[in-house]
């Protein structure tokens, strides 16, 4: 099937196509299965702003940092964050120092430790895409439900759509988007109809296996050759046109829109989750008002051009021997779903 589909999209392909990723399991995937390798050198593919733990700002690590420095505070977290540099320390190296740090794998986790702690405050960074806000939102209903008091989600929730539509407007040279399956079975394929309306730019939503993504590249190519842009649904057997019903209704009834930062981008507007005012208890930026010191990247680090699409891992000086995993300079090399961790892993041989 899969060397079917190599031929097919060979013989689709007229001329060069470039198609972006903006899933950090799409990117993960297209390198642990080769796909490149079964394309023709017309196509080329371009990770995008896909990974969550990329995307997230150093000012929000430091945010978290200064919260775990305060009295009877138990920072719980996702074990990605832990090792995403701030401006000058690590949640990891924090915790080496004493900061009681806690690697949890969901909201409703933190949760329960904070109701097993009822004199210890508990803070759950809230990161992700339309994937993982659902969770969060739960998370607050329950704390609301259960009348906890010591839970708090330091929000940084943001939506894809528009980066998305920032990378158009930037002028990033591609034909197409993979767009992310994970994000569009919780919103519905219909978020992306914009881009091809308004951009002339093609949407296939891929699944995570080799076949998913081969069939996926094929769409967008037959999209391209027949000036045919459109929204389609390769995914289909997770992703509707209208998504997960109760998921959005969740994530409508904590939060709100907002502006929001992005690391690479800068302030995108509305691409950003911020809890409601009816439930404002559970903010723990409104409860703990940390103050931080914002400081750029590191200058050599590149992973902000990479994020954009402008850059790929090799163009860094960096990759491989002053950054790697076991030493991560930019955000990128953190997570199994950055661009510059799955290249060192699968493509740093280059």
């Amino acid at each position: 099937m899969i060397m079917n589909l190599s031929d097919r999209i060979k013989r689709s392909v007229r001329h060069n196509l470039t198609f972006m990723e903006v899933c950090g399991g799409h990117t993960n995937s297209i390198h642990r299965f080769g796909i490149p390798s079964l394309l023709p050198e017309t196509i080329k593919l371009i990770s995008g702003p896909g990974c969550p733990v990329c995307v997230t700002a150093k000012g929000f690590i430091d945010k978290v940092i200064e919260c775990s420095k305060r009295d009877n505070v138990i920072i719980t977290t996702f074990g990605d964050l832990l090792r995403i540099p701030g401006s000058s320390s690590t949640l990891d190296k924090a915790r080496s120092e004493g900061a009681d740090i806690r690697v949890v794998f969901s909201g409703l986790e933190a949760l329960g430790i904070a109701i097993q702690n009822p004199d210890r405050r508990v803070v759950f960074p809230g990161i992700g895409f339309e994937t993982t806000a659902p969770g969060s939102a739960v998370t607050i209903k329950e704390a609301e439900n259960n009348a906890v008091k010591n839970f708090f989600l330091l929000c940084a929730h943001k939506v894809m759509p528009p980066a998305m539509e920032v990378l158009i407007k930037e002028g990033v040279n591609i034909d197409g988007f993979i767009c992310p399956g994970h994000v569009a079975a919780i919103t519905g394929s219909a978020i992306f109809n914009f881009i091809p309306e308004k951009y002339k730019l093609g949407c296939v939503i891929a699944g995570f296996e080799p076949s998913d993504l081969m069939h996926s590249i094929l769409m967008l190519a037959e999209q391209v050759t027949n000036n045919a842009q459109k929204v389609e649904i390769q995914y289909s057997r997770a992703v509707t046109e209208t998504g997960n019903l109760l998921a959005q209704s969740h994530m409508s009834d904590i939060f709100g829109k907002c502006d929001a930062y992005w690391r690479g981008f800068g302030m995108i507007p509305d691409s950003g989750l911020r809890i409601r005012k009816e439930y404002e208890k559970f903010d723990a930026e409104n409860f703990f008002h940390p103050e931080i010191n914002e400081s750029e990247d590191d200058s050599a680090c590149i992973c902000g051009e990479i994020l954009r699409g402008v850059k790929i891992p090799a163009d860094c000086s960096l990759f491989v021997h002053e950054c790697n995993p076991e030493n991560p300079v930019g955000a990128c090399m953190v997570s199994d779903e950055g661009t510059c961790n799955t290249w060192y892993k699968y493509k740093s041989y280059e």
